[in-house]
């Protein structure tokens, strides 16, 4: 029970941050600590690669398919987190700091896999709605991409944590760039358009419109990024 209670209050804690965001001040005075953050030279390889990668699949300019194939891939980390923590922590279970660090990771993997595969389910309901989505580059390769992301970064943290988190700090920060695009250029747009989601529902989070439901995602992606270097620090 106190499990269940503990992923609730992060998860709270989490949504209460998101919606916090919203407003334009708070954004900027949460971004800017981590905004010229420079990662070590592999991750940096490693995550220009693989932009470059999802800018040539499915191009530069942000939308429902590319994002749909974005969050696909965006969970990947966070289940790489955990099950490096679960072959650490038998390794190391005789270490009690050790295992209460590596139980931390788990937990907030477990929460930001939940909010990634959230946005994913939502997303590719909004994308079918939009535009028809080839089974090759929209399912085949989005699944490839992230057997491969799983591996990397599964043996990036077994090498050395930091350079899993900065990889996925890239990644974040460019979703949230691309978030934020979408929302300059089509936000209009996005404000007359509902998003009905059962998933949604039961995730709990109840935005009105497509505008805000998109916000929702960027502001996550925006903190996914941020903890990402947090995390170095309780390595």
């Amino acid at each position: 029970m106190k499990q269940i209670m503990d992923f609730q209050r992060d998860n709270k804690a989490l949504e209460d941050l998101n919606l916090a965001l919203n407003d334009d001040g708070a954004l900027a005075a949460y971004k800017a600590p981590y905004d010229n953050y420079r990662p070590a030279l592999l991750p940096r390889v490693l995550g220009n690669f693989l932009v470059w990668c999802g800018n040539f699949v499915y191009g530069e300019e942000p939308s429902y398919l590319k994002f749909r194939a974005v969050e696909v891939i965006a969970r990947v980390p966070y289940h790489a987190w955990s099950s490096a923590a679960y072959t650490l922590l038998t390794l190391f279970y005789s270490d009690e700091q050790k295992a209460l660090r590596l139980s931390g990771v788990a937990r907030y993997a477990r929460v930001a896999q939940d909010n990634e595969t959230m946005h994913v389910v939502v997303i590719s309901k909004l994308a079918h709605a939009e535009v028809h989505a080839g089974f090759l580059r929209h399912s085949c390769i989005p699944v490839f991409f992230s057997f491969m992301y799983f591996w990397v970064s599964y043996i990036l943290y077994m090498m050395n944590p930091r350079y899993s988190y900065e990889l996925n700090y890239l990644f974040e920060s460019h979703a949230f760039e691309q978030y934020s695009r979408f929302l300059e250029e089509k936000g209009e747009e996005l404000k007359k358009k509902p998003v009905n989601s059962e998933f949604l529902e039961w995730y709990g989070r109840h935005p009105r419109s497509q505008y805000e439901f998109f916000l929702s995602v960027r502001n996550d992606e925006l903190i996914h990024r941020n903890t990402s270097i947090k995390e170095i620090g309780g390595e």
